[in-house]
């Protein structure tokens, strides 16, 4: 092993992850980037994603061993492991590890220290519980999908972003690392169930707080900060790009108002009687330039307004580019770990972990004696 300083500010954290698809490996993956030493159990055959593993990045600086859960031996070969872990995560729907014999109460047995960390969209009780799901839905009955979109049209998907990852694998890290502080302060591991719907609805406090307060609309474009206000939202360009713009205070709105070219009979930020016609006086505007020049003309400024650029695009912007946002690692671009460290660095260290290719090296490492 290296030193702590090159390998991330979780180094000497032993994780389990059951394999699965989504936001319980990203969640791994997040883990992994921040130095822990991430197994994954994968399962003959696959997770099901139908992605070439060599290709998956949310299996990067990981190492994977190879056991079918279903045989004899299977769940006394993950026991093993958990017995020398510091976190399990899993993402089955609620009773299949326990089928399994690798639920909770079986791992916690033999290593009361364990965090169990467990992965799913409706939680582990409640009357959908038992039903399959995805993001859109998830997202869907939290409120927060019905945010998105155009007022007279349905809302918008924002891929799985907000669901699966933001509200999923982000609170999953944040909930086995709280954990894990407890087991390190008081001998006592315990379960995280980590529920998308859950983790969707917190966070969306902020516009609960407001809609509380009576200045947020509960209906899509109407407000500050959903597309409703004439400066914070995207315009298509003469080409057919578009341009993001959050010119929300007002010095920034004035400088770009003035970088815009906007009319002086143009209504003001804060007219909203007139926001309509302030919308297509910026809509005129954006549309008499490219993108690039508009990105041009705003570069140097305070105007709060981006280019929208696509996922090939991103890594190619200078300011992503300086800070190394974007890595490359045996050839394929993927963004890099995420947030910084100023004493334990993180790094993309390996590429994806191809299934069982590390079992000899992970009962080594982990004293399991000769491999199975």
């Amino acid at each position: 092993m290296t030193d702590t300083a090159t390998t991330g500010p979780l180094h000497g954290v032993r994780v389990v992850e059951l394999a699965g698809i989504g936001p319980g490996p990203f969640a791994a993956m997040l883990l992994a980037d921040l130095g822990a030493d991430v197994v994954r159990v994968d399962r003959p055959g696959g997770a099901g994603l139908g992605i070439d593993p060599a290709a998956d990045l949310t299996n990067r600086n990981k190492r994977s061993v190879l056991v079918d859960l279903k045989a004899e031996d299977g769940a006394a070969r993950v026991l093993d492991l958990v017995e020398r872990a510091d976190i399990l995560v899993e993402g089955y729907r609620p009773g299949v590890a326990e089928r399994l014999g690798i639920g909770p109460d079986a791992c916690l047995a033999r290593n009361p220290r364990l965090v169990y960390g467990r992965m799913t969209g409706w939680g582990q009780e409640g009357p959908l519980a038992d039903r399959a799901g995805h993001d859109i839905g998830y997202i869907a009955v939290t409120g927060a999908l019905g945010l998105v979109g155009e007022p007279d049209a349905p809302p918008a998907v924002p891929a799985n972003l907000v669901g699966d990852y933001a509200g999923g694998s982000l609170y999953l890290v944040t909930g086995v690392l709280a954990a894990l502080h407890h087991a390190r302060a008081h001998g006592t591991g315990q379960v995280v169930d980590a529920a998308i719907v859950d983790g969707t609805a917190h966070l969306t406090t902020m516009i609960h707080a407001m809609f509380g307060a009576g200045v947020w609309q509960d209906r899509r474009r109407s407000n500050l900060l959903d597309g409703g206000a004439p400066f914070y939202g995207c315009y298509a360009t003469a080409d057919g790009g578009h341009m993001a713009v959050g010119a929300l205070e007002p010095r920034f709105y004035a400088e770009f108002a003035r970088v815009l070219g906007l009319p002086e009979e143009t209504p003001g930020q804060f007219d909203l009687a007139r926001w309509g016609e302030l919308h297509e006086a910026v809509t005129a505007r954006f549309a008499s330039r490219t993108r690039e020049e508009w990105t041009e003309l705003f570069a140097d400024t305070d105007a709060c307004v981006a280019p929208v650029l696509s996922l090939a695009e991103a890594a190619g912007h200078p300011h992503l580019a300086a800070r190394g946002t974007f890595t490359t690692h045996e050839g394929r671009v993927q963004p890099a770990p995420a947030p910084r460290f100023s004493a334990t660095p993180t790094a993309v260290r390996t590429g994806p972990a191809l299934p069982g290719a590390d079992t000899a090296e992970v009962a080594r490492d982990w004293g399991l004696g000769s491999p199975r």
